[in-house]
């Protein structure tokens, strides 16, 4: 049976701070009793026949051990929903308590909220490719390993045959074609998978004109494994590594998660870099193309991209100077002694690499595939979701571990040597969003994490533990004040430079607002400056009918939540902020008939406000409304709508005390959305505890 190891190490994992926050799985066929392996069997079995119907597996098998080693019974039997019409006091309270009672149970030693990240559906195709042209693949994946990753692709593959690029998504050519070549490579046949699944697979790819009508990202991938070729890519020059950092089109300036795949990208193209042609790469170049490999026309292949695929498409100018790189640029490059450029970028690329690798323990920048969650994220809104529900004595030692949790993974280090000349940026009391040894600062984890550590710093210590150091805290105000500050991919959009977002500056401006209030007097006049700019930009970003854009959740309920937040930590409330009027407005129009909101992550995609089908209701956008509204003084005008609102969360609650897991809800460059896991438990309990504290105990 599986066991899901936490902060624990193992092979090739690296740490500077004991593997705080990192979740490895490991399978040993002793381990758990014959009633537990029936339970995993039949939550399996349960999975996959709703898995057209309920697409996530809402962490089952993670929190099944974790309520386990923390003495707690988890019945799934009784996971059904509880039926209550009253929102009153008494109700309101056990509801509670028996979610925050679930909740510390599924909480891990270490202080974190362990979960499963789903997301892009072609990444573990491309860790598979990885492995088998280095020959690696039987080596670092066990036969066990290797079973449950064909059982999960097999699990996300749609009733067409084609897998999309998130779990949601209609079937696409690139997470198609990558995953049907990732079960090929793990040992599956031509006509292996459930329900035929692998001639499916095929014969969705054949229609929709086979493998050359890949995105780049996949013909790059593809091209590596052997079964496309070199010249059916554009031009990804590494040469251009070369140029100054003034050049705005140098590598370095790009966006951190774009130049982390894209100077990659650029190593391979330029080293034409191809694994062993083995007989299952020449099988598979017949299988993926629906023309004999040979005739295929590799110049025009370029261009070609499924129109499922085509989010963001290219514009004529990007295809005029792909043309005229690959016909001329690329010629004169390969030419001596002009060659000696692309060694020399090669070189550097390879050292700028390395020095990212070690930089972050080997985890990356695109570190949510390596370490499962965002787990420094989520606790940080645990925290205060705990807090919001006045419980703190009660569950103090699920507080003090995530106190110590977000204490232990603060970032107490710069990037090694002259990281300005490697394009970082300083992170010495940042926080990132997964694990500390990541090393990535991010402007919102700082600000959330320090709101959750200044929250707890108002608590006895024998409660929730010692506070952390007043040097770390001014550490970490030291890395938000230093942050206020053309697209290759047909599947992103916005994706080569970094953006300013609502969320991110909300959480800056309540962070940085809560900070003066405990140390007033340090760097004053920065702050002053900072809040009052932010809270500025917050305004200009709203739209005409009352919403922010949600960039990193969905989406106009997440960025309108936001907003108010921020608005409302520098003193503008419903009756003195326009702003904060049309918001409210804008939030009680797209209440439904139920009491929720329930929003689709087609609404990032379009970026107009769109239900989910069925005007369906969602929990967490549902907790959101309910956050915003209260912020914004809606239990004085009328709280009706909070009632209706919180009747609804309150009938979801789950016989254990979870709640349902429901559509994804994050967001990821507008056409990626993600799901995180904890959100289901975190914002209900929030939204309730706030509802519990400003609407029922005011009456």
């Amino acid at each position: 049976m599986w066991k899901l190891k936490i902060a624990d190490g193992g092979p090739w994992l690296k740490s500077g701070n004991n593997h705080i926050g990192r979740e490895t799985w490991e399978f040993d066929q002793n381990n758990g009793s014959s009633e537990e392996r029936d339970a995993v069997d039949a939550a399996r079995a349960e999975f996959e026949k709703n898995r057209f119907r309920t697409r996530h597996s809402s962490d089952i098998l993670a929190r099944m051990q974790l309520a386990k080693e923390n003495n707690f019974s988890l019945d799934l039997q009784k996971s059904k929903y509880e039926t209550t019409a009253n929102t009153d006091l008494p109700t309101v309270t056990k509801v509670l308590k028996k979610a925050l009672s679930y909740f510390s149970a599924i909480q891990a030693h270490d202080g974190h909220w362990p979960g499963d990240f789903p997301g892009p559906l072609f990444t573990t195709a491309t860790m598979i490719i990885v492995l088998y042209v280095t020959e690696s693949l039987g080596i670092t994946l066990s036969s066990e390993h290797r079973k449950e990753i064909c059982r999960y692709l097999y699990n996300r593959q749609n009733t067409d045959g084609g897998w999309g690029l998130h779990a949601e998504g209609e079937s696409s050519m690139l997470s198609s074609a990558l995953n049907y070549t990732a079960l090929r490579l793990l040992g599956e046949s031509v006509d292996d998978g459930p329900d035929m699944s692998m001639p499916k697979a095929r014969k969705w790819i054949h229609d929709h004109g086979g493998a050359t009508m890949i995105p780049i990202l996949g013909k790059v991938w593809l091209s590596v494994l052997g079964v496309f070729e070199w010249s059916g890519v554009n031009p990804i020059p590494p040469e251009l590594f070369l140029l100054p950092s003034l050049v705005p089109i140098q590598p370095g300036r790009l966006w951190s998660h774009f130049r982390m795949a894209f100077i990659p990208m650029s190593y391979l193209y330029g080293m034409k870099f191809v694994g062993p042609i083995t007989e299952l790469v020449l099988s598979l170049r017949e299988e993926l193309h629906i023309h004999p490999y040979k005739k295929i026309n590799w110049k025009q292949a370029r261009s070609l991209c499924a129109k499922e695929d085509a989010y963001y498409p290219h514009t004529w100018l990007q295809e005029c100077l792909s043309d005229c790189l690959y016909s001329f640029g690329e010629p004169f490059l390969a030419r001596w002694p002009v060659s000696y450029m692309r060694r020399k970028a090669l070189q550097q690329i390879a050292e700028f690499l390395k020095y990212e690798d070690e930089n972050s323990q080997y985890i990356c920048i695109g570190a949510a595939q390596k370490v499962c969650a965002g787990q420094l994220w989520d606790v940080a809104f645990a925290v205060q979701a705990i807090l919001a529900c006045n419980n703190a004595e009660e569950f103090g030692s699920t507080l003090k571990k995530a106190h110590n949790f977000i204490k232990a993974s603060q970032i107490v280090d710069n990037p090694s040597g002259d990281f300005s000349r490697k394009y970082r940026h300083i992170s010495k009391g940042g926080w990132a969003f997964q694990v500390a040894d990541q090393g990535w600062q991010v402007s919102d984890c700082t600000a959330e994490a320090l709101k959750a550590l200044l929250m707890l710093s108002k608590f006895p210590s024998d409660i929730v533990g010692n506070q952390m150091e007043t040097y770390c805290f001014h550490d970490a105000v030291n890395i938000l004040l230093s942050l206020q500050i053309l697209n290759m991919t047909e599947i992103y959009a916005d994706i080569m430079v970094e953006h300013q977002y609502v969320e991110c500056t909300s959480s800056v401006i309540q962070a940085l607002a809560l900070f003066r209030e405990k140390y007033p007097g340090h760097r004053k006049d920065e702050i002053e400056q900072c809040i009052r700019r932010a809270a500025e930009f917050v305004g200009k970003l709203q739209n005409d009918d009352g919403s922010w854009f949600g960039s990193w959740g969905i989406c106009f309920t997440y960025g309108t939540w936001f907003a108010i937040e921020g608005l409302s930590a520098v003193g503008q409330c419903y009756n003195s902020s326009t702003c904060i009027r049309k918001a409210c407005q804008f939030l009680l129009s797209k209440q439904l008939r139920n009491g929720g909101w329930g929003e689709s992550h087609l609404s990032s995609t379009t970026k107009a406000y769109t239900n989910l089908d069925g005007e369906k209701s969602h929990i967490v956008n549902t907790a959101w409304a309910m956050l915003a509204l209260m912020k914004a003084g809606q239990v004085e005008r009328d709280p009706s709508p909070l009632h209706k609102a919180a009747r609804l969360i309150m009938n979801m609650q789950l016989g254990s005390g979870d709640f349902p897991q429901e559509e994804m809800i994050g967001s990821f460059l507008k056409n990626g959305p993600l799901c995180y896991m904890a959100y289901r438990n975190i914002f209900p309990m929030w939204a309730l505890g706030e509802y519990h504290r400003l609407v029922l105990q005011s009456d």
